[in-house]
């Protein structure tokens, strides 16, 4: 028999070489997609990893051997045309001190290395926005074991015991440290376990989902359009166990060929993925690698699941020959598939004000309520197709549409099966663009030229004490400490309005200094100094006037202002990267042992990238998931003119038109598929709003218009798959197809 399964599988002619051709590129495409989603969640991990050194000195996480020659080291946040620098500033007390992966050793006083993205900028850009930060010689580049990403910038500035030991949070370090940063609680550089959870959790979720679908429509429709066939061969002989031989020969040698094709496409398309930056960072291609693992699941489980899907597609032909020919209409699906739907609603709904206290916990409740909803949604989509088919049916008024209806139905299964991948897409679009959406619109987006983002400030010392006047070069504005500031002084905000009255601000300035900044506010009227903030910074609880924010006045004067020490130092430019960079270099230049030179922006960028974090997950996942649902549309469609093509064929001997035939089919894909769309989309802004509300406390907001774009391009684009299969309808119930095979 499985000699026979095979030669039918191949020397069947050209209806079985193309049968087995379009399965074979379906499951191709499926095992592609589902590889690369692995591997990415595998380069997610490898990635984070590659962070644990730089954690080197702020946590105890460290394993491995200890250096005999301790160093002194420090990791600043540093900033180059909106994108973060760590720079690394260390002491080396001999030749055995602890030294980085891709790294011989350390460098020493006056030398520094920097990794390749920032070698190329060092070379590219004039020395007065970058190069002059780093005092002495460039010594070496970091190799790629070091680096999170052939994106990343990063520098390690050597020093003596003496420069070092001034900056604030210097340490003694005897190893690196090598624990993944989610494995450990006090890590500060890379994702922790609750980032990499989430990146995970929704990459799997949003993914895995519909790939599984696609590779479960896929080989159901190579076993579905052989029942005719197969009942044949029962007649005239043949047992079932040999009819599912045969079956289960043709459909897992179909699968076979797809999964060597799909390990090809993901090989091709690895280098493409490792540019994504999902995570905010793009990947080395090696680390979107498989685990001998992955690769024995693929390649036996995929071949296995579709053996499985062609021998549940023929029971009819194993209970009896004339199972095939011998349909009963099914039972109509009933409303209790809708309970699990509004199960995984109640879910997120308890969570709003029952949220668990525990990051595991949340995790847990919110991910649990999502893959609820999600499996309700394909629980009640047959419901959902019957409830609008029949309605189809009522409103009828041509017989394409009485047909269409009367047909979706008879069996609503087979109508929502076509259209579940892209509910699926849709919920998880209309859920993750909620979500993104919100954030943006409650936080607020930061943005170059509004107040205080052209502005460069530094920190003049690692504390509060600041510089004596006399030591502090002017290279820009001074901001002075506050003497009079009150340690209980405390700002108390009820409905956005201040209580109590405003509180000592930590910094002075002069209301010259302040005009002549221009955007960075005013001063009351007669008042000689001003109370700010030491970067400028903008309080939400000031009022706001056409110049900047109306900053208190000081009881200090001008005179009294100049023997203060000055704890900041601000450069207005113009806002050009240009402008800027030079002005934070000439500030880390003159002031090295403090905070590095910012701006507002860069001071906003944690979380503004990770917003763009999300955004890009969230474009990753939408696309993906449109492209499987669309894949899956095809070939459902594609299996269910296959499936008729002699009812139609003898529909078109009877006189129906071909233009009916075309609008019937039009109808049977786009019915369940607006019906659907609807509630997918409904329920994932729900599903977001569940979430706003319990997690962050705040409202829906109506999305944007790329969102709708999305939709609507991806509700077209199924439409022109429906529409791209008419071709095929024509040649496909011809006359000879009415004839009994």
């Amino acid at each position: 028999m499985i000699s026979l399964g095979l030669r039918l599988a191949v020397a069947g002619g050209r209806e079985a070489l193309t049968r087995l051709v379009v399965l074979a590129a379906a499951v191709a495409l499926g095992v592609g997609m589902l590889l690369a989603t692995v591997a990415g969640i595998h380069a997610v991990k490898s990635q984070n990893l590659r962070y644990a050194w730089l954690n080197s000195g702020v946590t105890s996480a460290a394993t491995g051997p200890e250096a005999r020659d301790p160093a002194l080291w420090v990791i600043r946040e540093d900033y180059f045309d909106g994108h973060p620098m760590a720079r690394v500033d260390v002491a080396v007390s001999g030749p055995d001190g602890p030294v980085p992966p891709g790294l011989a050793a350390l460098p020493g006083p006056g030398e520094y290395v920097v990794s390749p993205a920032l070698d190329r900028l060092l070379h590219d850009r004039p020395a007065d926005q970058l190069r002059d930060r780093y005092p002495g010689r460039q010594a070496g580049i970091l190799g790629d074991a070091a680096l999170p990403s052939p994106d990343s910038l990063i520098v390690i500035v050597g020093g003596t015991r003496a420069e070092v030991g001034r900056i604030d949070g210097a340490t003694e370090i005897t190893r690196m440290v090598t624990v993944s940063p989610d494995e450990c609680r006090d890590c500060v550089v890379g994702l922790g376990s609750n980032g990499i959870a989430l990146t995970l959790s929704v990459v799997a979720a949003a993914l895995l989902f519909p790939l599984l679908i696609f590779i479960g429509t896929a080989t159901r429709l190579s076993a579905a359009r052989r029942e005719q066939r197969f009942a044949a061969m029962r007649l005239v002989g043949a047992t079932p166990r040999q009819i599912t031989q045969i079956a289960v020969v043709e459909s897992a040698l179909a699968a076979a060929i797809g999964t060597v094709a799909g390990f090809g496409v993901f090989l091709l398309a690895r280098a493409g993925l490792a540019g994504i930056p999902f995570t905010g960072e793009a990947f080395f291609p090696g680390d979107l690698s498989l685990t001998r693992t992955d690769v024995l699941v693929a390649g036996f489980g995929v071949p296995l699941a579709a053996a499985v899907a062609a021998r549940v597609a023929l029971r009819r032909v194993r209970i009896s020959p004339l199972g095939v020919s011998r349909r009963v209409t099914p039972k109509p699906p009933r409303a209790w598939r809708v309970l699990p739907l509004l199960a995984g609603i109640a879910e997120l709904a308890y969570l709003v004000g029952n949220r668990p206290r525990s990051t595991e916990g949340q995790l847990v409740g919110y991910l649990s309520g999502i893959l609820i909803v999600m499996t309700g949604l394909m629980i009640a989509g047959p419901w959902l197709t019957m409830a609008s088919s029949r309605l189809l049916a009522r409103r009828a008024r041509r017989p394409a549409t009485l047909i269409a209806g009367r047909r979706l139905a008879d069996d609503p299964r087979a109508g929502f099966r076509a259209v579940s991948g892209l509910m699926l897409a849709l919920f998880v679009t209309s859920t993750a663009t909620g979500v993104i959406t919100a954030i943006v619109a409650e936080r607020g987006s930061h943005t170059p030229g509004s107040v205080g983002h052209d502005i460069v400030s530094v920190a003049t010392s690692p504390d509060d004490t600041g510089v004596p006047a006399g030591r502090a070069p002017a290279v820009g504005y001074q901001i002075r400490t506050n003497p009079d500031r009150r340690p209980e002084a405390h700002i108390q905000i009820v409905n956005d309005k201040v209580v109590g009255g405003l509180p000592d601000l930590p910094g002075l300035i002069s209301c010259a200094d302040l005009a002549a900044i221009g955007t960075a506010g005013t001063c009351p009227a007669g008042a000689e100094v001003a109370q700010v903030f030491p970067d400028l910074t903008v309080p939400q609880f000031l009022p706001a006037t056409a110049g900047g924010p109306s900053w208190p006045a000081s009881t200090r004067t001008a005179a009294q202002l100049a023997e203060l020490n000055v704890i900041d130092v601000v450069v207005p430019t113009d806002g050009t990267p240009a402008a800027i960079e030079r002005a934070r270099t000439t500030l880390e230049r003159a002031f090295p042992y403090g905070r590095a030179a910012a701006t507002e922006a860069d001071y906003a960028g944690d979380f503004t990238r990770q917003l763009n974090q999300f955004q890009r997950l969230a474009d990753v996942v939408i696309v993906a998931s449109l492209v499987i649902a669309g894949c899956s549309l095809a070939v459902s469609v594609t299996g269910g003119l296959t499936e008729r093509q002699r009812p139609f064929a003898m529909l078109r001997l009877t006189g129906v038109r071909l233009a009916e035939l075309r609008r019937v089919v039009a109808l049977e894909t786009t019915v369940p598929l607006l019906a659907v769309s609807v509630v997918a989309i409904g329920v994932g802004f729900l599903a977001a709003h569940l979430f706003l509300r319990s997690q962050m406390d705040y409202r829906l907001h109506s999305p944007g218009p790329a969102y709708y774009v999305i939709v609507g391009v991806g509700l077209l684009a199924s439409i022109a798959v429906v529409t791209s299969t008419m071709p095929l309808l024509a040649r496909m119930t011809g006359p000879a197809a009415a004839r009994n095979e």
